[in-house]
């Protein structure tokens, strides 16, 4: 990545006296800490789904945006740390609405990893995530603390409570629920322990789900779900907020559905794929989720990942990140993924039905937000293990734009809309004066290329400057490890 233009390399100030001073743990990914600093002749991409606006000036002033004028017109403070920044774009950060900080091992096995990810997600733009289903909540707790009080590089932590799973779950790392008391008693533990939303899971009871629900609204919190015992019609009736994954996981159209039971074969991708967006049941389906002011959590990149041979292309910087035995993990499964012998022999055919289904995932996420549903965005870093931790919210970003919505709509959806249904939007999600200084530094111009989105240089959370490639280089092959 290229650097900032020299004017803009100024020495770190370290004399910060408008917040809590930052450790030596965090200091070296600085690049710029000042009371007050100035973006110059930048392109500002406001996170409103309008039309970027060229050559403005942006100047923060004690962690907060003060103001965003024309450059020619800007009135720039004479003590600001002042930024040249001709030919970049700055956007809000990114908030990812489904950013575990867990990473699958094999063996239905997940590793956290709490000394990479907060690392990358910062990289990455995300200033601020919800982690949407902990499976070391109290590890989740303590990063959270350690992040706010600036002694580890990280995001700002929505911490999701335990999953919220029902007997038989195949992941032997969640609690099971007995029942709805138990469901009452674990949303009111971990409120109390200091997470402020849930998850639900894929075998949880109908009876449990709407236990938890009623705990968590009681007392302000939210409940999200990835679910297969219960559709998203009947989720949606029950109250949850939430729901994740989108299409692909709803098992409401699948035959023989049972109620409250979660199919032996809970994903169909070929019935899936014949599914009509704009009539019958997944129309009434999308407009029932509307009705009730239930959002839906896009997360394209898990999907992608798995549902096309040879795509997406392994970048380096993913590769690179990965320890050697997650690498080698990796590159096996993208094989055996790409077999054609292995294809047919699971799916009777050389063809696989999941790009099919996959396409139409992205129609039911553009139809959804066309009918006035609230979209979010997210990249669940699981499933073969090559969705990582910020370089894989970039993603999901250009795969919005891939089911048709527009650059500066796919940059909305992953600032404006997540900060929108975690209650912060007076706070972040947008660039505007007020706001908290959550700004990424982009070289280009997202707003006509999206891929320039991975040319992130300086990332800005609460006016502090971060180095992007300062932060990766710091976790070359560590995740899988730690």
């Amino acid at each position: 990545m290229r650097k900032l233009p020299v004017v803009a390399l100024f020495t770190v100030c370290t004399c910060f006296n408008w917040a809590q001073s930052v450790s030596p743990q965090v200091q070296p990914f600085i690049k710029v800490n000042a009371p007050v600093v100035a973006l110059t002749h930048v392109r500002v991409i406001a996170g409103t789904g309008e039309a970027a606006l060229e050559d403005q000036t942006i100047v923060i002033s004690k962690g907060k945006i003060q103001h965003v004028t024309n450059a020619s017109a800007a009135n720039v403070p004479s003590d600001a740390q002042v930024l040249d920044l001709h030919g970049y774009s700055v956007i809000p950060g990114l908030v990812g609405m489904h950013d575990h900080m867990f990473y699958p091992m094999g063996n239905a096995i997940f590793g956290e990893m709490g000394f990479s990810f907060p690392r990358l997600y910062l990289a990455g733009g995300v200033t601020t995530i919800r982690t949407t289903g902990s499976l070391e909540p109290y590890t989740d707790l303590e990063l959270k603390k350690a992040i706010d009080a600036h002694k580890i590089p990280g995001p700002k932590m929505h911490v999701t409570g335990p999953y919220l799973e029902g007997a038989g779950s195949w992941a032997l790392q969640l609690h099971q629920l007995t029942g709805p008391e138990d469901a009452t008693k674990t949303v009111d533990y971990w409120l109390d322990e200091g997470v402020d939303n849930f998850k639900a899971y894929m075998f949880i009871t109908p009876a449990e789900l709407s236990a938890a629900i009623a705990a968590a609204h009681k007392r302000g919190a939210k409940v999200t779900g990835h679910l297969c015992s219960i559709g998203f019609r009947e989720a949606a009736e029950l109250g949850i907020d939430n729901l994740e994954h989108g299409l692909l996981v709803d098992t409401e159209f699948l035959p023989g559905k049972k109620p409250g039971v979660c199919p032996d074969e809970p994903e169909n991708p070929d019935l899936i794929s014949k599914l009509e967006v704009n009539a019958g049941p997944l129309h009434d389906m999308i407009l029932d989720l509307v009705h009730h002011h239930v959002a839906v959590t896009s997360t394209l990149p898990v999907f992608e990942m798995g549902s096309f041979p040879g795509r997406p292309t392994l970048q380096k910087r993913v590769l690179d990140v990965l320890s050697p035995d997650a690498r080698s993990a990796v590159l096996e499964r993208r094989v055996r993924a790409s077999d054609s012998a292995s294809i047919r022999q699971q799916y009777g055919s050389d063809v696989s039905p999941w790009p099919a289904a996959f396409k139409k995932e992205m129609e039911f996420e553009h139809a959804f937000s066309q009918a006035g549903g609230l979209l979010l965005a997210g990249l669940d870093p699981t499933g073969m293990g090559a969705v990582i931790a910020g370089f894989g919210d970039q993603r999901e970003v250009e795969l919005l734009v891939e089911a048709g919505f527009t650059p500066v709509e796919a940059i909305h959806i992953a600032t404006a809309n997540g900060a929108q249904f975690l209650g912060e939007l007076d706070r972040i999600g947008t660039i505007a004066p007020g706001k908290q200084a959550d700004l990424v530094v982009i070289k280009g111009d997202p707003s006509t290329k999206i891929e320039d989105i991975e040319n992130v240089e300086t990332v800005f959370k609460d006016g502090i400057g971060y180095d992007s490639a300062k932060l990766i280089d710091s976790v070359r092959g560590v995740v899988g490890s730690r």
